[in-house]
């Protein structure tokens, strides 16, 4: 039995909304897989049928949803080159030519949300060597620990997998990763592979809440390696006794 009702959340980032039943009761969990091929993208205030279901925890889900708005017109053909002045099939009055509406929660001027946030990524992908170079040249100066390197490669490649897997479970509507054990482990030194995951994954690239809150742990993570590893805090810890005794160069660990 179909039920029709009306979405009335939608993240067209992650996939997937909630959609109210038009004879009232709670709102069901929307994937964008259930929608099928389809000319565009759903939106908030889309009117739809669908076929009540579960997923695999029992929670209640829309299957099988069809839009019930009118279908979009098809775009007329284009007119031929020196025609003589060959009106479009979307001319108004006088001849002048207007462009079709944008669609639904789409606007002209924004660029497109998928390139957005790879340009943004790609752009801070330099990061990476540059912190590299710096750890680098800290430990000609001031000998690292020996486990650092690992740390960090360790992390980063934990990092990377749980944005896999997060990004995974989006996509099947299954239970997500917390945004906070994300930012805990780039704050542990899993930055670059979440920076990494982000541009090749397309993952937690484009809210800008999350942005955020993940920048501003790549700067305490960073912020923390200069202070224990840099004479920066020596004159704070030099009168203090046993490792956090700080002469002469990082902090003794």
């Amino acid at each position: 039995m179909r039920v029709e009702g009306r979405i009335v959340q939608w993240d067209d980032a992650k996939g997937y909304g909630f959609i109210a039943p038009s004879d009232g009761g709670p709102k069901r969990f929307a994937h964008l897989s259930a929608f099928g091929l389809r000319p565009r993208r759903p939106f908030v205030g889309e009117r739809v049928s669908y076929e009540p279901g579960s997923d695999a925890q029992g929670k209640p889900r829309a299957l099988k949803i069809r839009s019930l708005e009118p279908k979009p017109a098809p775009a007329g053909p284009a007119p031929k080159a020196g025609s003589g002045g060959v009106k479009s099939a979307s001319a108004g009055q006088g001849g002048r030519f207007r462009a079709p509406p944008p669609r639904s929660g789409a606007s002209p001027a924004s660029p497109s949300p998928s390139k957005t946030p790879s340009a943004d990524t790609g752009a801070a992908l330099w990061l990476v060597p540059g912190f590299a170079l710096l750890v680098l040249i800290t430990h000609l100066a001031w000998p690292l620990p020996r486990g650092l390197w690992g740390t960090y490669m360790a992390m980063s490649l934990a990092t990377f997998i749980v944005y896999f897997l997060d990004k995974r479970a989006a996509r099947l509507g299954q239970w997500r990763v917390k945004e906070a054990t994300l930012h805990g482990l780039a704050l542990l030194c899993g930055w670059p592979g979440a920076l990494l995951a982000q541009h090749l994954l397309r993952h937690k690239s484009a809210k800008p809440s999350f942005r955020r809150l993940f920048w501003l742990s790549v700067v305490l993570n960073i912020l923390g390696f200069v202070l224990l590893f840099t004479p920066l805090l020596a004159p704070f810890l030099s009168g203090l006794p046993g490792p956090w005794n700080a002469s002469g160069g990082g902090v003794s660990v």
